[in-house]
């Protein structure tokens, strides 16, 4: 038997071209796909609470159930998030939308006579959304100036009917029939 040698020819690393547009025109191409909202909650160390509106949910996977989210590296709760074991997605309902905005203000006192239960690991469940997620903090992707974080769902539950509060284009949206 005879084996002749391979010779593996090594292409250099393909690399994307530099964009031609301007972060605004990206963010204003971005904002034309309609979102769900979702606050994300969790508690510190020492056992406060945390959270913040986010668009950037999505599913992963069913099996094993895995979610993701990301956070900007600048954002004041990066080192929370980053070093919990547990956070909730709380899904928001169309009334929700004045406790979305509070979430995504900086300075305001976003607990203030906000309604929610513990959930794995003391994260908060928001009352009233239309979903929430229990999640493990499973894995971060460093990927530009966000993190991705994946979540590995451990309970969820959702309220049946609930219609859902959606952004698109940089305003607040309910579901409309077609």
């Amino acid at each position: 038997m005879k084996f002749h040698a391979i010779r593996h020819v090594m292409n250099p690393p393909l690399q994307a071209k530099p964009p031609t547009f301007s972060a605004q025109e990206f963010r204003a191409a971005l904002g034309m796909f309609a979102t769900g909202v979702t606050i994300v909650t969790a508690r510190t160390t020492q056992g406060g609470l945390i959270g913040l509106t986010a668009n950037s949910f999505n599913s992963v996977s069913l099996a094993p159930p895995l979610v993701l989210w990301s956070l900007s590296r600048a954002a004041a709760s990066m080192a929370v998030f980053s070093a919990g074991s547990h956070y909730a997605i709380n899904v928001l309902a169309a009334d929700q939308k004045a406790l979305a905005e509070r979430f995504a203000t900086r300075g305001a006192d976003r607990w203030a006579g906000v309604g929610f239960d513990d959930g794995a690991g003391g994260a908060p469940l928001l009352h009233g959304a239309a979903a929430t997620f229990e999640c493990f903090n499973r894995s971060r992707y460093e990927e530009g100036d966000h993190v991705i974080f994946v979540g590995e769902v451990e309970r969820c539950a959702h309220r049946a009917g609930a219609l859902p509060l959606l952004f698109h284009g940089g305003r607040y949206y309910t579901e409309l029939p077609l």
